[in-house]
C-alpha cells in the first residue's frame, strides 16, 4: 500500500524534528510526508530546511486556514492520487520503529478496515492481572492498571461506562483508548485518537473533519471516528506503537479548555446519540457535574492550583452555556 503521513503542527519546532527524526528510522517509510505549518514564526520552516527529510512537502497555511481541523482538511487536498492511506500524527510523538510496518499491515489482516489507530506506551503502566476484582484496579484482557480516582468515585455514584473502552455510553463520558491493554491485540473500537490514526483514503471522499472545531479542537477525533463508525470498521493496532510526549505550547488557557470539555463533550455525545433517553441524559449531566466538583477539589490537592481553578470555572461556565446556547450539531 502507498501511504501518506500528515502532521499539522503549531508553533513546535523541536518536538516536530524528534518525530521526524523517529519516521526516518521506520522499517516501512511514508511515500510522501506532508507537513502542515499554522505556526505565526519562521522557526519550524528554518529548522525543516536545516533537516532535510526523504519525501517532505512543506505548506504554510495562513490565518484563514489555521487551526487543528482546517489544517488536516488543507493537507487531505495535498496527497498524491495513488496513496491508498492517509496517517495523522501529532507534533508531538515519537515512534517506535516498525510503528507502520504494524499499522499498514493491519488494513491486510483486517480487509474491512476503515481506519487504524496507533497505540501510545509511554503514559500508563500495566501488569499482568492479580484477578483480585480489586476496585483500585481496572482489568481488561488479562492485564490491569490503575483505576483514575476519577472513575473510583464515579463508582460510588453508580456512574461507570457500562462499554468497552473505545466505545461510547449513552450517556458519554466512556473510557479511552488508553484503557486498552498492551496486549499485542487489535481491537475493535468506535473512536480514535486523531493524533495517531489512519484512514483509507476514500474515507475522504464523504468525510471531512468538522470545522466546528476550531483552533485547538478538543474531541474533533471522536467526532469524526463516530461518524465514520457508523459506516463501518475501525481498530486500534496496539503493536503499532509510539510515545506520546504532551508538549505544552500551542494549548489553549485552562478556562478555555474547561469550556471546550464540556461544550465539545456534549457536542460528540449528541452526533453519536442525537436523541438520548432521558435517563442517558441525566446520567451525562450528573457526571459532567461530578467531574467538575472533583476539578475543582484539585485547587486544594495539586500545586497547579490556579491551573485547576481556571478549568473548573470553564467547565462551569461551559456547563451553564447548554442551557442557553447549546452547540449545532454539523452534519
Amino acid at each position: 500500500m502507498n501511504f501518506s503521513l500528515i502532521v499539522c503542527t503549531y508553533m513546535r519546532p523541536q518536538p516536530l524534528l524528534k518525530l521526524l527524526q523517529s519516521v526516518e528510522k521506520q522499517s516501512l517509510y511514508p511515500n510522501e510526508l506532508l507537513i502542515i505549518d499554522g505556526s505565526i514564526n519562521d522557526e519550524t520552516e528554518i529548522i525543516l530546511k536545516e533537516n532535510i527529510f526523504k519525501n517532505l512537502e512543506y505548506y504554510k497555511v495562513d490565518k484563514n486556514q489555521r487551526g487543528l481541523t482546517k489544517q488536516r482538511n488543507f493537507g487531505i487536498k495535498k496527497v498524491a492520487e495513488d496513496s491508498d492511506v492517509i496517517c495523522f500524527l501529532d507534533d508531538d510523538v515519537v515512534l517506535e520503529p516498525t510503528y507502520f510496518e504494524n499499522l499498514i499491515k493491519t488494513y491486510t489482516d483486517k480487509p474491512d478496515a476503515l481506519a487504524v489507530g496507533g497505540y501510545i506506551t509511554n503514559e500508563v503502566t500495566w501488569e499482568l492481572s492479580d484477578n483480585k476484582n480489586n476496585s483500585s484496579k481496572f482489568y481488561y484482557d488479562g492485564l490491569m492498571r490503575e483505576e483514575p480516582s476519577r472513575f473510583k468515585i464515579r463508582r460510588l455514584f453508580g456512574l461507570l461506562p457500562d462499554v468497552a473502552p473505545g466505545f461510547m455510553p449513552t450517556f458519554s463520558h466512556g473510557r479511552s483508548i488508553s484503557f486498552l491493554p498492551p496486549s499485542g491485540k487489535i481491537y475493535d473500537v468506535e473512536q480514535l485518537m486523531g493524533g495517531v490514526s489512519s484512514y483509507k483514503i476514500e474515507v475522504f471522499n464523504v468525510f471531512k473533519f468538522s470545522t466546528y472545531f476550531e483552533g485547538y479542537g478538543l474531541y474533533e477525533d471522536a467526532d469524526f471516528s463516530l461518524r465514520l463508525a457508523k459506516t463501518g470498521k475501525i481498530y486500534i493496532n496496539t503493536n503499532a506503537k509510539l510515545n506520546h510526549y504532551h508538549n505544552a505550547s500551542g494549548r489553549p488557557n485552562k478556562f478555555k479548555y474547561g469550556n471546550m470539555v464540556i461544550r465539545n463533550g456534549w457536542y460528540v455525545w449528541r452526533v453519536k446519540y442525537p436523541n438520548p433517553p432521558l435517563k442517558a441524559r441525566l446520567k451525562w449531566h450528573a457526571t459532567a457535574i461530578l467531574l467538575t466538583k472533583i476539578r475543582l477539589l484539585n485547587i486544594l490537592t495539586t500545586s497547579k492550583r490556579k491551573e485547576a481553578f481556571t478549568e473548573s470555572l470553564g467547565r462551569i461556565v461551559g456547563w451553564f452555556s447548554l442551557i442557553f446556547n447549546a452547540p449545532r450539531i454539523k452534519k
